[in-house]
């Protein structure tokens, strides 16, 4: 799974730092990729697309196909030119984790951060840190939707205030319960769109059908104070009514009182409810 941004040493992560230009960024190196890497990836797409019809979002899944990437590791300029005349994105690609401030900029100008390095095999089932079957199968799809891609850019605007008010966890618990952990209403279901999720077999059934679990209608503000899982699945959902909410709930939404009443709180619990709150039931993915 993916955290959001963080700002942390290049020691300890997996990566070729040292050649990266100032904005992080590196040549994806197609040719450097093994044909165990790409069987890899076939294994890894096709146990996850194995899911997609019953568990995914229709954006997630239309992506998918318009991206064709089945037969292995993709080329990010052969996906740029699908991302590019759809919604004026383009993926380039980076070490692994970046510093905050270089992720907002990328965002900020239609530009998504994709890991080149993939998974070892003794890792298919976890991942500590996003790697390129993460990034790309799990997060590339649903930059072809028009309110993801707008909401994305938007997010990435809001990262210097965010860095100035001393509230970045808070903004980034909006990336981590919508683009990496979210659900939406979907055909009478809930249905996966975070990459967090989707790129993970085993937390697609869990998000959807596993009893227990708190799935809450989504408030910006609620996400905002609630904490995370980063090395188990998830105890909260937030569930979207529709992916076009993301832009409709925050873009007239004055983060800076929210920041200034909520940030020196401690973070809810994951799994935490609140009283008068209305957990969604599970419906599973085809009710």
């Amino acid at each position: 799974m993916k955290k959001p941004c963080t700002t942390t040493s290049n020691s300890d992560l997996r990566g070729e730092y040292d050649t990266a230009a100032a904005d992080y960024t590196v040549s994806q190196d197609w040719h450097r990729y093994t044909p165990e890497m790409h069987e890899r990836w076939r294994r890894l797409h096709a146990r996850q697309s194995a899911l997609v019809d019953r568990y995914a979002c229709r954006a997630f899944r239309d992506g998918l196909a318009r991206l064709d990437c089945a037969d292995g590791i993709p080329r990010f300029e052969d996906a740029n030119a699908v991302l590019g005349p759809a919604t004026g994105w383009q993926l380039v690609a980076v070490p692994g984790f970046i510093p905050d401030a270089v992720f907002f900029d990328h965002l900020a100008h239609r530009r998504f951060p994709v890991t080149r390095w993939i998974r070892e095999e003794h890792e298919l089932d976890y991942l500590a840190e996003p790697d390129v079957f993460h990034d790309f199968f799990g997060h590339v799809p649903m930059l072809l939707d028009p309110a993801i891609a707008d909401f994305l850019e938007l997010y990435g605007q809001a990262g210097a205030r965010a860095m100035a008010m001393d509230a970045l966890d808070m903004l980034a618990r909006i990336y981590w319960y919508t683009i990496e952990f979210g659900l939406v209403r979907e055909d009478g279901g809930l249905r996966v769109f975070g990459a967090g999720i989707i790129s993970s077999a085993s937390e697609t059934v869990h998000s959807i059908d596993a009893p227990g679990v708190l799935r809450l209608p989504f408030d910006p503000v609620r996400v905002m104070r609630t904490g995370y899982m980063i090395d188990s699945f998830q105890k909260t959902y937030f569930v979207l009514d529709g992916l076009p909410q993301l832009i409709e709930d925050l873009v007239g939404l004055d983060f800076g009182p929210v920041y200034e009443k909520w940030r020196a709180a401690p973070a809810l619990a994951a799994g935490e409810s609140l009283p008068g709150e209305h957990p969604i039931p599970s419906t599973g993915a085809s009710a």
